[in-house]
């Protein structure tokens, strides 16, 4: 009963993408996402109360954000809407330090050729970094709902633990140990599971952030952390979607991006190996 269920929406994605390859296809989809990070902590001799509350909520408000997916039948771009700056510039602004693959600057995604490109801004300096698409070994699950009036399968993924991610926890560990201060609360890395809600009603193997590879548009992401919810969609506007390959900034590869980023923290390091952060007013 699973299998035949999920194999009829499958076969209904496949008839659409058939029936795409007569026209052209494009569409724009908006996306909630929230991110909720429990192992911060925020400290500070000279940090009051209420200092320490208000830094907690421009945080929180960080991690709250909106995104537009352009696509085509092939290429899709993820980016945040421009905004107008706020009354004072950039006062008052918290840089939040990611170190996932998922970006904050105009992300391009190509299915067709496996590639992925995005747009950093680190510090200041512009880079242009390129990636093979994660590769995601989905599990498509008999279970439906409804986010909006589109009917929604369920997949899921697991991402097992790196050996990676389990030395830069050992590190982190073991400064913890030494006494040396630090910003994160360092927490065992654990297998993760990915669900995400997807509708062969739009055709289309696209998804926000890094997600891709399933019959149909990605329209909601749970990973436990962070939650990504499509709020909106436009199939074939009236004004032409024209996907545009991100060209600003340095040309990199991912390998050499993470590689300057620990770089660049190395070198802020004091003797000790703490890493000193002054949040202005």
């Amino acid at each position: 009963m699973i299998k035949s269920a999920v194999t009829a929406a499958i076969a209904v994605a496949l008839f659409s993408f058939q029936h795409m390859k007569a026209q052209e296809f494009t569409g724009r989809a908006t996306y909630e996402t929230k991110t909720i990070m429990n192992d911060i902590q925020i400290s500070g001799s000279n940090m009051t109360p209420d200092m320490k509350a208000s830094l907690e909520e421009k945080m929180k408000k960080g991690l709250e954000k909106t995104y537009e997916l352009s696509f085509n039948k092939t290429e899709s771009v993820y980016e945040e809407p421009a905004k107008l700056e706020s009354p004072g510039g950039s006062s008052g602004r918290v840089m939040v330090v990611k170190t996932t693959s998922s970006s904050d600057g105009k992300s391009y995604k190509n299915i067709k050729d496996k590639t992925v490109m995005s747009e950093e801004d680190f510090f200041g300096k512009e880079f242009l970094v390129s990636d093979s698409l994660p590769k995601w070994d989905w599990k498509l699950v008999n279970e439906t709902k409804k986010i909006g009036n589109y009917t929604c399968y369920k997949a899921i993924a697991v991402i097992p633990v790196t050996k990676e991610a389990m030395e830069s926890y050992e590190k982190m560990k073991n400064k913890k140990s030494e006494g040396k201060t630090q910003l994160f609360t360092p927490s065992e890395p654990k297998e993760k599971t990915i669900t995400v809600w997807y509708t062969p009603e739009i055709p289309v193997s696209h998804g926000p952030a890094e997600y891709w590879g399933l019959p149909g548009l990605i329209m909601e992401v749970n990973d436990a952390k962070t939650v990504i919810l499509c709020s909106k969609i436009i199939l074939n506007p009236k004004d032409k979607v024209v996907i545009k390959i991100p060209k600003k900034g340095k040309k990199v590869t991912k390998k050499e991006y993470d590689a300057l980023i620990e770089k660049y923290f190395e070198s802020m390091k004091d003797s000790k190996g703490n890493i000193h952060i002054n949040l202005g007013n």
